[in-house]
């Protein structure tokens, strides 16, 4: 390594763990509200076994795959947004 890593303050730490928590925090309340949407009528109502294993199966799938999704895109975004100048301050542009 050549050296180019520099200690981050406390403050990016913080936010760092803030947005680790909110993304997966929002993905997984994401899943939940698709699966319930999706196998929801299946674990609440009699229906046909075809149609049953197949709202179940979708959730399932549907599920995991949206709370990847999720969190991904708030991780992506938080690293590539632009961060103030100067701490404390906002950007002149908001």
């Amino acid at each position: 390594m050549t050296g180019h890593w520099r200690r981050r303050s406390q403050a990016e730490r913080d936010a760092i763990t803030v947005e680790t928590g909110y993304a997966l925090c929002s993905a997984a309340f994401a899943a939940a509200v698709v699966f319930g949407a999706v196998a929801g009528p299946a674990l609440l109502f009699d229906l046909p076994g075809t149609a049953e294993r197949l709202l179940l199966r979708a959730g399932t799938v549907l599920a995991p795959v949206l709370f990847v999704a999720r969190a991904v895109s708030v991780l992506l975004r938080f690293r590539t947004a632009d961060q103030p100048s100067q701490p404390g301050r906002t950007s002149p542009d908001s």
